[in-house]
Parts: structure tokens; sequence; C-alpha cells
């Protein structure tokens, strides 16, 4: 079930954030609290339940269009969670009028083909060897008259 996060989620958010194998936090220090900021101040952030446990998690920032967090426990990988997260903060991000969004990712990674096969554009490699993604907002229908 995907569902709109609460700060009540945050510890089984930074669980995932956790377990994962690739883009592994190593330089950098994210607190719960940076977490609780996140998905109550800058943006939203949404979780996947199974069975009543946080299995996958994505948070946005309403201010800047970052994509700030999008990981899959990776015994729950492949079960098309990541879309599913990544399609509704998209549509919550577009609805907030964002037109332009990005985030970062480590190079080489599942998590990059994953933003390539989604439509995010790639734009080069950060000063700290992330390769950064833009994506815009995809054009509005015309109206009819």
């Amino acid at each position: 079930m995907l569902r709109q996060a609460v700060v009540a989620d945050v510890p089984d958010m930074h669980r995932v954030r956790m377990s994962v194998r690739e883009n592994r936090l190593v330089s950098t220090i994210i607190t719960e609290a940076d977490t609780r900021k996140a998905i109550e101040d800058l943006g939203r952030g949404w979780v996947v339940e199974v069975d009543g446990e946080v299995v996958a998690f994505a948070i946005g920032n309403q201010i800047t269009g970052n994509i700030w967090a999008l990981f899959v426990d990776p015994e729950h990988e492949g079960r098309g969670y990541g879309r599913q997260l990544h399609d509704e903060m998209l549509t919550w991000l577009w609805a907030q009028g964002l037109r332009k969004l990005w985030l970062t990712t480590e190079p080489g990674t599942r998590a990059e083909r994953f933003y390539q096969k989604a439509g995010w554009t790639k734009l080069g490699v950060t000063d700290n060897g992330e390769v950064r993604f833009e994506i815009s907002k995809p054009n509005e229908p015309p109206e009819r008259e």
C-alpha cells in the first residue's frame, strides 16, 4: 500500500535507507531530524507498506524541486514500488507548481538506469562524482473549445 509518510514512519524509512546495497551514505550523515524536516517543512514523503512494514519510501522537496530520496529495501526490489513512488512524487511536485526537478545519484548504479528509463535527462557529473539528472514538467494537453 502506498501512502503519505508521517513522522512515525521516519525510523522505518531510515532502516530502508541503510539497507540498500547501492547509493550508500558514506560522506553525509542524514539524521531522523533531517528526514522529519524533509517530510514536514520542505516537501512530502511517501511510503510503501507490505504487511504493515515500510519497504520503500520517497521524499520530494517542493521548494528546490530536489528528489531527496527514493529507496527500496533490497528484499522488495523488482516489484514496481520504486516506480509507484516516483510517479506519485512527481505528480505531487508538478501539482505544487514546479516546472523542473533534479536529483543526483551514484554513477553506474541501477538508480542511474532507473531514472534514464523514467525519462530523466543526464546532465553530467557533479564535483563530488555523482550523476546529476533533471526532468521538466510534461506539456499539458491543449484546452478544447
